[in-house]
């Protein structure tokens, strides 16, 4: 079907980009932080999409983020050239890939480990550059103390093709705590250990100057405290439920990523079923918010089907607008995206990097 096209005639379920309210959105994040003095880098497994990378780094970001080296290739593959892989890669099949990786583009990849160290030396033919990834207390990656983090300095300074680039501190448990006030406590508390673990560092003579992290639930507040130096923001692209229901600490993003559903069913009284269930949402952060279309809460009722529930439902065919609960493992599930310009169609992007996780 040629373009543009009305809203209504797009197949569903379709992920829906409000194309304007995206680069409103990627605009205001890379205000925020040029004029605070703070890199913007962020953090591509959000939306996958080599189209929203190069928007976001010819708005003013350095480069981008991502969360696995099957990402970055695809990405690279499209045109991306500056590239921090947040997540340790330690087979020997995926250091072989990295290697080839660094040697197309500026890449710099975490390390949490003094064994992992060693791998990379021995596994790549060019300079890496490689930042300690610091435990914020999420028990995920990342070293656990000041020590260990001085340890693992060393061990990256012995080697003859690392290069130490800094330190990695993404407070990701405390994105989505609801109250303003408790979620800056919280990551007040967290950068004093981040300053204890800096400070030690420099002690034993490893002046650290880039510190990357954040994200779009903590941006604001880590500005103000002063630590990072680099932010990897990424769902602010889109926002989602989950940031919906967080107080905000910054400039505020408007919803950009919808899912369109239709009503196929409508033969139970006070609910119709909608055709997105299951494959449609990302079930781990609850259900998706009915915006428009219809009055009502939305459940899961299988995998293809939903409900609406409410007093006056919509009748059959009826498009429903609904906004994901969580973005990012939502946009996996679909290979493209639908661009929308009020009630049109305007184009398509693919997913590119949709599947990528190794």
């Amino acid at each position: 079907m040629p373009y543009p096209f009305p809203r209504d005639a797009l197949p569903t379920p379709a992920l829906v980009i409000d194309l304007a309210a995206l680069e409103r959105n990627i605009a205001a994040m890379a205000a925020f932080a040029a004029a605070r003095g703070i890199k913007l880098r962020p953090h591509a497994k959000t939306h996958k999409s080599a189209e929203i990378a190069l928007r976001q780094i010819a708005g003013g970001a350095v480069g981008i983020c991502c969360a696995k080296l099957g990402e970055a290739e695809a990405l690279v593959d499209a045109g991306a050239a500056d590239i921090h892989l947040t997540s340790p890669v330690v087979r020997p099949d995926a250091i072989a890939r990295l290697a080839a990786l660094n040697r197309r583009i500026a890449l710099s990849v975490v390390v949490d480990h003094p064994d992992t160290v060693v791998a990379l030396d021995a596994g790549v033919d060019a300079p890496l550059t490689v930042l300690i990834d610091v435990d914020p207390g999420m028990l995920r990656t990342g070293v656990a103390s000041a020590e260990a983090a001085v340890a693992l300095a060393r061990a990256i300074t012995a080697s003859a093709r690392l290069k130490l680039g800094g330190v990695q501190f993404y407070c990701g448990s405390l994105q989505h705590v609801p109250a303003l006030a408790e979620r800056r406590a919280a990551l007040a508390e967290r950068a004093e250990y981040l300053r204890s673990v800096l400070a030690a560092l420099a002690e034993a003579g490893f002046a650290v100057s880039h510190v990357t992290g954040g994200g779009t639930g903590s941006f604001a507040i880590d500005a103000e405290l002063g630590v990072l130096t680099e932010l990897q923001v990424g769902s602010y692209v889109f926002m989602d439920r989950e940031y919906r229901d967080c107080e905000a600490a910054g400039p505020g993003f408007e919803t950009a990523l919808f899912v369109d559903a239709t009503v196929v069913s409508v033969n139970a009284p006070g609910r119709v079923t909608i055709d997105a269930g299951l494959k449609a949402f990302a079930a781990d952060a609850g259900v998706p918010v009915v915006l428009a279309g219809a009055e009502g809460r939305y459940v899961f009722t299988g995998d293809e089907h939903g409900a609406v529930i409410g007093a006056v439902p919509p009748g059959l065919g009826a498009r429903v607008v609904l906004m994901p609960p969580h973005c990012d493992p939502t946009v996996n599930l679909y290979d493209r995206y639908h661009l929308v310009a009020g009630d049109e169609v305007i184009g398509a992007w693919p997913v590119t990097a949709r599947g990528c996780s190794t």
